[in-house]
């Protein structure tokens, strides 16, 4: 075998699982047909759970001062995100082509292997492994690793080869999006629309101005390569009257309303991550971050099932933990296109969704919705208040020094927590000391609030969620363990 993993893909999402894998001590080749990173940045900013996960790892001082923001949107009809207590505020005007480069100079500061210039022909999943046909500067040469993820966007080479079945339904618009320098214009948020479509003007770092224009009534068109600026600046002036021609575009892309999703995660040893997986309109950010956040639940997994520690089934969980994610992210952003680019007809579904907004468990709804916070993964019943959560970021004293729940994490490894300095607690758990750091600690009074009160422990996953706590679990530790982290060393 050449690695463990192969990564088709060295976007966001390859980059992110990269990473992770090299955390866990997994060899890990990334093959992206690209010879270098296109600048182009579809995304701005990131949502405050991937400023968690960011966190959680130790890698957001890579990104400076992040300018953040309360403030969103969902369909174009405003909401603010303070609402949800307790939730980090929202990343803003990070360019999605910074976000690729900081996780690509992370990843490859853990060793991974980033191969650029390298196009995959062919897949072949024989059972038991996986061999890559691949075109790189010396020619056509085949690699083989027991897993591959394919991370290759929304027109997979992986999924196509793999057969995986991608339903859904296609695009009926087509929209441009560009960044462009030398006009000045008035800034247009996102929903607001004109008699032929909608525009969007927001302004970026650098003098750099962002816009979108979407006619309706345009057909989509399967392009090979971006539209020229004077289709866009020419769409521009039918729905504004504004003459943009002269405009320097820094670059042009175009995009549509298609939406769909792959009906498994995973066929043999063959995986899918991001928009691989899950195209759709995008809507507030969601489709980067939540790339990333499919390759922080897989990473840890599939680690674990090619070091021989936990079974094969884990990887099921991957599944069925983020297809529901996905099937979410596809409503959502159906129902925000639905608001933000049709014409007047829609108005008064506009309008009373604004009313709705105004009441406090809307807007924590939609808020919830759009920002991840939601998520709430299958870990087993109990009546504890954040079983399936994610751990929130708690100030912690060991014996040796001050920490917090986000620092546990940055190692990627799992964490039981011991808040009630329990010998017995420890001592079952030691059989997977080797997996899981288990940390006696003390903390300040826990509020009702943050969910912990009166909590004794918690067993928290490496992607951050919490998979068992005490009191509150209807399993016992043991039994958490194993169904997350395999057999302890004894066995």
């Amino acid at each position: 075998m050449d690695a463990s993993v192969i990564v088709v893909g060295a976007g966001p999402a390859g980059m992110m699982l990269a990473g992770e894998l090299r955390l866990a001590g997994v060899e890990v080749v990334v093959l992206e047909r690209l010879e270098k990173r296109t600048g182009e940045s579809r995304g701005l900013g990131f949502t405050a759970r991937t400023m968690e996960i960011f966190d959680q790892r130790g890698i957001l001082p890579r990104f400076g001062d992040v300018e953040t923001s309360d403030l969103g949107h969902f369909g174009g009809l405003p909401i603010d995100f303070s609402i949800l207590e307790g939730a980090r505020q929202a990343a803003k005007s990070v360019p999605q082509s910074a976000t690729e480069t900081h996780l690509e100079e992370w990843a490859t500061s853990l060793g991974a292997d980033i191969r650029r210039g390298h196009e995959v022909l062919s897949i072949t999943d024989k059972g038991e492994g996986v061999t890559v046909k691949v075109r790189g500067p010396k020619g056509e040469h085949t690699l083989r690793a027991p897993y591959l993820v394919g991370c290759d966007g929304g027109r997979s080479l992986v999924r196509k080869a793999a057969g995986f079945d991608f339903p859904g339904t296609p695009a009926t618009m087509e929209m441009f999006l560009a960044d462009i320098k030398g006009v000045e214009l008035k800034t247009r948020m996102i929903g607001e629309t004109l008699p032929g479509g909608m525009v969007m003007v927001g302004p970026l770092p650098g003098g750099t101005t962002r816009i979108i224009v979407c006619e309706r009534g345009t057909p989509p068109q399967r392009r090979e390569v971006p539209p020229s600026w004077h289709e866009v600046a020419d769409a521009w002036k039918r729905l504004t009257g504004e003459d943009i021609s002269a405009a320097e575009p820094v670059w042009v892309s175009a995009f549509g309303n298609a939406t769909r999703q792959v009906t498994e995660y995973r066929r043999g040893r063959v995986i899918l991550a991001g928009d691989a997986a899950h195209i759709h309109l995008p809507a507030g950010g969601q489709g980067m971050n939540t790339s990333i956040q499919d390759a922080v639940n897989l990473a840890w997994k599939l680690a674990a099932v090619v070091k021989g520690t936990a079974p094969e089934t884990l990887l099921d969980t991957y599944h069925s933990e983020r297809h529901k994610v996905g099937e979410r992210l596809l409503m959502n952003t159906q129902a925000q296109g639905l608001l933000f680019l049709s014409g007047p007809e829609v108005q008064p579904l506009r309008d009373v969704l604004s009313e709705l907004i105004k009441y406090d468990d809307v807007a924590k709804h939609l808020t919830a919705m759009v920002s991840g916070l939601e998520i709430t993964y299958d870990v087993g019943s109990g009546s504890h208040p954040l079983l399936g959560k994610r751990m929130p970021h708690l100030e912690l004293t060991t014996a040796r020094r001050t920490t917090s729940s986000t620092e546990l994490l940055h190692a990627a490894r799992g964490v039981l927590l011991d808040l009630d300095d329990n010998p017995r607690l420890r001592a079952r758990a030691a059989g997977w000391s080797d997996r899981v750091d288990i940390v006696t600690a003390s903390t300040g009074p826990l509020s009702h609030a943050s969910g912990l009160a009166g909590t004794t422990a918690v067993l928290i996953r490496p992607d951050g969620y919490i998979a068992w706590a005490a009191p509150g679990s209807n399993h016992d530790l043991p039994m958490a363990l194993e169904r997350w982290f395999g057999r302890p060393l004894a066995d």
